[in-house]
């Protein structure tokens, strides 16, 4: 019968990962100092007026209206009214200036009914630049 051969065991070859890790380092860090960053802010289009042009500035800013919501009614700009007499007064105002400011301020123990009530009367106005802030 024939012998059968032994192999010598050859060892399985091992690629040493410190050498690769090494090169890929210096590749990032070259790559990161010899990258120039483009200015975004220098490519960006702005149209600027031109220094001859006069604007002209309004004199005085838009007053602020002031609505205060209370649980037992509503004070517009330091006066105390009710509901219908604040729809007169919001579309008096809209039929202004309907970009007028209005700051609507409620109490913590104003009913959210009533704000709602406000709003709605401002929408139906046609008010937009609308502010709602909550105080003690």
């Amino acid at each position: 019968m024939a012998r059968e051969r032994k192999r010598p065991e050859t060892p399985t070859a091992e690629l040493p990962m410190t050498p690769m890790i090494d090169v890929v380092f210096q590749l990032l860090i070259y790559f990161l100092v010899t990258m120039k960053p483009v200015d975004v802010v220098a490519h960006l289009d702005v149209f600027r007026p031109s220094p001859e042009q006069n604007q002209e500035k309004p004199d005085t800013p838009p007053k602020m209206i002031k609505i205060v919501i209370f649980p037992d009614g509503f004070v517009i700009n330091e006066k105390p009214v009710d509901l219908p007499d604040l729809d007169r007064l919001l579309t008096r105002l809209a039929g202004i200036d309907t970009k007028q400011t209005i700051l609507i301020m409620v109490t913590a123990a104003s009913p959210h009914e009533k704000l709602i009530q406000v709003l709605d009367l401002c929408s139906k106005a046609r008010l937009v630049n609308l502010s709602v802030v909550s105080t003690n």
